[in-house]
C-alpha cells in the first residue's frame, strides 16, 4: 500500500503546483526595481537628436516613463489613454522609444498624436534592459527622488489609470 501512496502524494502535489501556476497572471510579475532608484540614463531626444535627456533632469518631479515602439501593436491600444492623460496635465509622460527606427517612430507619433513631454531613443535597448523591460509597452511611475514606485506591464488601460496609477501619482505629488 505504501508503495502506491508515495507516488500518489507526489502526483497530487505536482498537480497542485501546476494548478496554482496556471492561475497566475504573467503580467503581474513584480519588478525587482520597485522601491529602488530608477537606473540612470542619458539618451538623445527623438525629435531633437542633438539634445539629450537624462533621468537626473526629472529629480524633484513625479513623472511617468512609458516604453513604446512604432512596431508595437499593444502601444496602439494604450495610445488614446496616454493622449487623454497628457491633456489632463496631471503628470508628465516621457516616452522611451525602444529598439525602433527614428523615422518610423516620428511618423507614428505624427499619425497617432504625441502624448509625450518628450521622447528619447533607446535604439539598442540598453536602457530598457536596465529597467527590466521584457515587453512593450511598459510604464513606470517615478517619484520626486527618482525612485520607481510602480510598473505597469502591458498597455495602460483606463482602469489601471483610475485604480492604480493616478491615485499613486497624486499621493507622490503631495509628499
Amino acid at each position: 500500500m505504501n508503495r502506491y501512496l508515495i507516488p500518489l502524494v507526489l502526483f497530487v502535489v505536482l498537480v497542485a503546483f501546476l494548478a496554482i501556476g496556471l492561475g497566475l497572471n504573467p503580467r503581474e510579475v513584480p519588478s525587482p526595481l520597485i522601491g529602488k532608484p530608477a537606473p540612470p540614463f542619458q539618451l538623445a531626444q527623438l525629435h531633437q537628436p542633438e539634445q539629450s535627456f537624462a533621468r537626473k533632469d526629472m529629480l524633484g518631479k513625479v513623472w511617468l516613463l512609458n516604453v513604446w515602439a512604432s512596431w508595437c501593436v499593444s502601444c496602439r491600444e494604450e495610445h488614446p489613454v496616454l493622449l487623454e492623460l497628457a491633456k489632463s496635465n496631471v503628470v508628465p509622460v516621457y516616452g522611451l522609444n525602444y529598439k525602433d527606427k527614428r523615422d518610423e517612430a516620428l511618423a507614428w507619433l505624427k499619425q497617432f498624436g504625441d502624448p509625450y513631454a518628450l521622447s528619447i531613443s533607446d535604439n539598442d535597448g540598453r536602457v530598457g534592459i536596465d529597467y527590466g523591460v521584457y515587453g512593450v509597452p511598459e510604464t513606470f511611475v517615478i517619484d520626486k527622488a527618482g525612485v520607481i514606485r510602480y510598473k505597469q506591464i502591458g498597455p495602460v488601460t483606463p482602469q489601471a489609470l483610475k485604480d492604480k496609477i493616478l491615485p499613486l501619482v497624486r499621493q507622490l505629488q503631495q509628499s
